[in-house]
């Protein structure tokens, strides 16, 4: 089986304006919320937005945006 490097883009496209988890590279921090708008440099911007560090809510951010 050979490893065929894919474009996230398109399948993020898709995903606009549903329910998404966003684990960061760096630590246990993610961000659960409306998947709003995607750009080619993959900054990421939710709304409805949900701060999670160890598994844990740390509490409400509204709307972000995640470069």
């Amino acid at each position: 089986m050979a490893f065929a490097p894919k474009n996230p883009r398109p399948m993020l496209q898709e995903m606009i304006n549903e329910e998404v988890i966003v684990r960061l590279k760096w630590g246990q921090t993610e961000y659960k919320g409306r998947l709003i708008s995607v750009d080619s440099y993959m900054n990421i911007q939710l709304s409805n937005t949900e701060e999670f560090i160890d598994l844990k809510s740390t509490g409400s951010l509204g709307q972000v945006l995640i470069r």
